[in-house]
């Protein structure tokens, strides 16, 4: 007669099992604080308990069947702590006797095979493994589990709001605050294309608007060229078309941050565009801007 799992194995594994479920359809560990998953987990320690029960009443009616030497060894065996009874089993080495009575009648070159059964650790990995892969061929056909494309989509709206949440907590930037970063010089140029392009053209060599990748300007109210951008996008030019692109609302801080950026970067880090390659002319006074 075999010995039976203890019951709180049983409770433990049905645990196991109801996390890993829970966790393919629901795709957090939110559910811990759900009162349906300890439902859940009661409900089956419940019928665990039962089902002890039941085997204790079969396991009693079995017992009183067997041969007193048979009755000695079972009562023996079932005094071994259950994970050293599962430890014996699973690397459990075969008597000569033992062997004897499973030897295939059969060999090759003088070595003789056995006809051992499988270890209980790999038949429970296999039908663990077997279980799980149905669970989840059920979760990935019938939700939204493992789906590439649904997972993109919402990590990438929580992003966005993470990101929207940013820029609102944090405190406008003004032309106090704005510092140069090489970091926003690509989102600049995009600010630069959709608005600045149509006056100053690409790379801003110029146009209806004047070139500003040449040391010339018109207006110098800062004393560095960073802030002096800075200021002209908000504040805009009387009497010109360069509107107050900041103090009429159509950028944000953040947004004429950026757009200084490029222009810093297209007029320092780069050579000017003079008109022989297709620049404007030099427009306004040399400026002799302070270094930061």
């Amino acid at each position: 007669m075999k010995q039976r799992t203890p019951v709180f194995v049983n409770i433990l594994i049905i645990t196991g099992l109801l996390i890993v479920f829970y966790y393919l359809f629901v795709q957090d560990y939110s559910f811990f604080s759900s009162l349906y998953f300890w439902g859940t987990v009661i409900i089956g320690a419940i019928l665990a308990y039962i089902h002890s029960a039941i085997g204790d009443l079969i396991e009693n009616k079995n017992f009183g069947k067997l041969s007193d030497g048979e009755k000695a060894a079972y009562l023996a065996e079932k005094k071994i702590p259950f994970l050293k009874r599962q430890y014996m089993a699973a690397f459990k080495k075969q008597s000569e006797t033992e062997e004897k009575d499973i030897l295939i009648d059969h060999g090759f070159d003088g070595i003789m095979e056995l006809d051992n059964q499988l270890p209980k650790w790999w038949i429970g990995l296999f039908w663990f493994g077997t279980v799980f892969c149905v669970v989840y061929i059920f979760a990935f056909s019938f939700t939204d589990f493992a789906h590439p494309l649904k997972e993109y989509d919402a990590e990438y709206k929580e992003q966005e709001a993470s990101v929207k949440k940013y820029m609102e907590e944090q405190p406008p930037v003004t032309i106090e605050t704005a510092e140069f970063s090489e970091d926003n010089i690509a989102a600049g140029e995009e600010v630069f294309k959709t608005n600045c392009v149509s006056c100053h053209s690409d790379g801003g060599k110029g146009g209806i608007g004047p070139n500003l990748t040449d040391n010339y300007w018109h207006n110098q109210p800062e004393k560095t060229l960073f802030k002096n951008v800075f200021h002209v996008v908000e504040n805009g030019v009387t009497g010109t078309a360069m509107q107050a692109w900041g103090k009429n609302g159509v950028l944000t801080g953040n947004d004429i941050q950026n757009v200084a950026a490029y222009v810093y970067s297209i007029n320092q880090l780069k050579k000017p565009i003079t008109p022989a390659e297709g620049g404007a002319p030099p427009y306004g006074t040399e400026a002799h801007w302070e270094k930061k």
